[in-house]
């Protein structure tokens, strides 16, 4: 059992297995678990020794806990980490889900341990995720990177407008901890997306300390739902709303063609170029279709009922989502299922409950919403469809 919590929880950071098609950049998230190795070969590997130099090994005295290793004032240190109900835990007093929670929980806070984590022993045989982005020819220099001024903060970082050769980017900067290999992956799926309708990924910048910088290229006038709200339907006419709604879709047909789930899709997670080009951005959740996602953390008003049930994404649970970011473009970005409580949001829509049209939205276009929230996956249009009666659409003026 510990095992299987483990596997799911220290995937590869692009989500591939060995048969997946991932040619780029593919970077193990646990870079420090080293499987079954001895007490003498994990001090042997964190020689010469260095203060919060760390790995994982399989437990040798105790089969099916790990050890923690850290290098701390010219020794090694070797805490069991221990499989108790279901979850691990070092002191019995803070308990984790898996090892990256508890490794992260442990870069923030020594809370016991002789040291704070501070510096992965790469496993041998695994490329660092700086070699394998300057290989590909994704590593920018830090040196040629000014960071400018603050846009956004979130839970990890900090996004902001940075000045990269000349040319105004934003720059995507982790912190200084653990989380940062789990953004390895967001920027492993961008390299190999390449549509006028996804944010462009420009480069990366990992640090030796673990500091991540991810840039991209500039949207000037931030995300969607905000561009939405702040505009209103004095400004933005039919002809725009059904523009954002076709730029959209086009990215999702060409993630659908190329087999990529976005997991995450909803207004907040398109931005808007200059020139009013809406682009889909934010693939932290991203991955191969059919790939197993912890729904812990999904937006639940976004999300398809299977996805949320059953734990499974497809490129048809993405048409769900797409469904609600149509509604949510049409009513100007107002929050989906307005005075619904959020409990009471999923029971509602299993039983078949669909919102009502926006006001002023074409009736062919929710038309489309509500084929989106077909309840059976299988039944509702794929991206290239919807695609297509967008266009048809634009092209018989029926948004008017």
């Amino acid at each position: 059992l510990i095992r299987a919590i483990f596997t799911f929880s220290c995937y590869c950071s692009a989500g591939c297995t060995d048969s997946s098609p991932w040619l780029c950049v593919c970077v193990c998230v646990c870079v420090w678990f080293h499987g079954k190795i001895t007490r003498e070969q994990a001090e042997r590997l964190l020689y010469p020794p260095e203060t919060g130099l760390f790995l994982v090994r399989e437990s040798t005295n105790y089969p099916g806990d790990y050890t923690l290793c850290v290098s701390c004032d010219g020794k090694v240190e070797h805490y069991r980490i221990i499989y108790h109900n279901g979850k691990l835990t070092i002191d019995e007093e803070e308990y984790f889900e898996n090892l990256m929670q508890l490794v992260e929980h442990y870069t923030k806070d020594a809370d016991g341990l002789c040291t704070r984590l501070i510096k992965p022993k790469l496993m041998e045989g695994t490329v660092a995720a700086q070699d394998e982005f300057s290989r590909s020819g994704w590593a920018l220099n830090r040196k040629e990177l000014k960071l400018l001024q603050t846009i956004g903060k979130g839970e990890f970082g900090d996004v902001m407008v940075g000045d990269y050769r000349g040319t105004k980017v934003a720059v995507k900067c982790i912190k200084n901890d653990a989380t940062a290999q789990a953004f390895v992956a967001e920027a492993s799926v961008m390299t190999q997306l390449r549509h006028n309708n996804l944010v462009q990924l420009l480069g990366v910048i990992v640090e030796e300390r673990g500091s991540l910088y991810i840039v991209t290229e500039y949207m000037a006038k931030g995300s969607l739902v905000d561009y939405l709200r702040s505009r209103g339907r004095t400004v933005l006419g039919g002809d725009c709303l059904l523009k954002f709604s076709l730029d959209v879709c086009e990215a999702m047909e060409y993630l659908e063609a190329n087999n990529f789930v976005h997991r995450d899709l909803a207004a907040r997670n398109v931005l808007v170029s200059d020139d009013n080009i809406a682009k889909v951005s934010d693939f932290g959740l991203t991955k191969e279709a059919s790939s197993i996602q912890d729904t812990a953390k999904l937006p639940v008003k976004w999300t398809s009922p299977e996805a949320l049930r059953e734990k499974r994404f497809s490129t048809k649970s993405d048409v769900w989502s797409y469904g609600i970011l149509l509604w949510e473009i049409y009513s100007f970005g107002r929050v989906p299922y307005p005075r619904i409580p959020l409990k009471e949001v999923v029971p509602r829509v299993e039983k078949g409950y669909k919102m009502d049209a926006p006001d002023g939205c074409p009736p062919v276009v929710y038309d489309l919403m509500k084929q989106c929230w077909t309840l059976d996956p299988v039944m509702r249009p794929s991206f290239r469809m919807l695609r297509e009666k967008l266009q048809h659409i634009r092209a018989k003026e029926l948004y008017l």
